[in-house]
């Protein structure tokens, strides 16, 4: 597989990175090393998992995993904190003491004293954002942390933590941005994508397929089998399942057609591609899911199918976007 730059750093990842969202939930600790076992024969290194991901599971589970399954040196791990508040007084949130807790307890659960890519889940305005930044600044010089990124942040907040990192820690600056973009989410590219570009900022997006829409698997139904069915994820992929989604999926379907690939594989290609990404993160729901996003690999969209896709699924921009 491929590996790119992350941002502006020397950090190398592969360009699609496995996701671990349902690792201890509707993935146990087998399928979830199949998995994994996969990725990394197929040269895949970036990681992805969070702290609030089924309460820590996923974290124990990838920390079982390394070491005598996988070299912890053969994968970057990549993590996440500060999801959501709790009861305490440091019970979640951005704020220093919260984040330095929960990394400790993220390396606890991953059986590793460092991570390579340590991310701020969303952003915090309870907390003094220069208190957030420098409790990324302990991390990395305690030697837990080897690089920090942000998640789900708008343009804005990108760019003002951006900013300040940089003039405080220009050694250490955020090198990720993760967020949803799909050929049926495409609103970071009003402002946070140039955002990302500007400070040298890798995107590493969330739910590349559309939260599984894009795969085709829901055009004529719900499968029994799908997270579409699930009472856990229906809500999560019906946000997709729209006239103008139906319109997308027809397009990405005609497109395989021609190429004699799958939906999948072209939706990933489309987004892995675009401007300013370093590497989608796929959250497989199965191995076979995984074999079959891995296949991409092979697939370079011929110009007039990108530009058809643009086309199809572009959004409206107004000022000063379109400018």
């Amino acid at each position: 597989m491929e590996l790119r730059a992350l941002g502006g750093s020397g950090l190398r990842v592969s360009r699609m990175g496995l996701g671990t969202l349902t690792w201890g939930g509707e993935t146990g600790s087998d399928e979830a090393a199949d998995k994994l076992a996969a990725f990394v024969e197929a040269g895949g290194t970036l990681v992805d998992t969070a702290d609030v991901y089924n309460e820590g599971a996923a974290e124990e589970i990838l920390g079982s995993l390394l070491g005598d399954h996988i070299s912890r040196d053969s994968i970057v791990l990549a993590t996440k904190a500060a999801a959501r508040r709790a009861d305490g007084p440091f019970g979640g949130g951005a704020s220093r003491g919260a984040l330095l807790a929960a990394l400790d307890a993220s390396l606890r659960r991953l059986g590793t004293e460092y991570v390579d890519l340590w991310q701020l889940h969303a952003w915090d305005g309870a907390v003094p954002l220069e208190e957030t930044l420098g409790a990324l600044d302990a991390a990395v010089s305690s030697g837990k942390v080897r690089y920090v990124g942000v998640c789900n942040y708008a343009g804005w907040q990108l760019a003002t933590a951006a900013e300040r990192r940089r003039g405080a820690s220009p050694a250490s600056p955020i090198v990720s941005a993760q967020m949803e973009y799909s050929l049926l989410e495409r609103g970071v590219e009003r402002e946070l994508v140039a955002a990302a570009e500007h400070h040298a900022i890798g995107l590493l997006p969330w739910a590349p397929l559309g939260r599984g829409v894009l795969t085709g698997k829901y055009r004529s139904g719900t499968p029994a089998d799908s997270r579409g069915a699930s009472a856990r994820y229906a809500a999560y992929v019906e946000h997709h399942r729209t006239e103008r989604a139906a319109r997308i999926v027809q397009a990405v379907t005609t497109a395989a057609d021609g190429l004699g690939t799958s939906p999948l594989a072209v939706a990933l290609a489309w987004v892995r591609d675009r401007p300013g990404v370093t590497a989608p993160i796929v959250g497989a729901r199965d191995t076979g899911q995984l074999n079959g996003a891995l296949r991409a690999e092979e697939i370079v969209l011929p110009a007039e199918i990108r530009s058809a896709l643009d086309d199809i699924s572009a959004i409206e921009l107004g000022y000063p976007e379109h400018h």
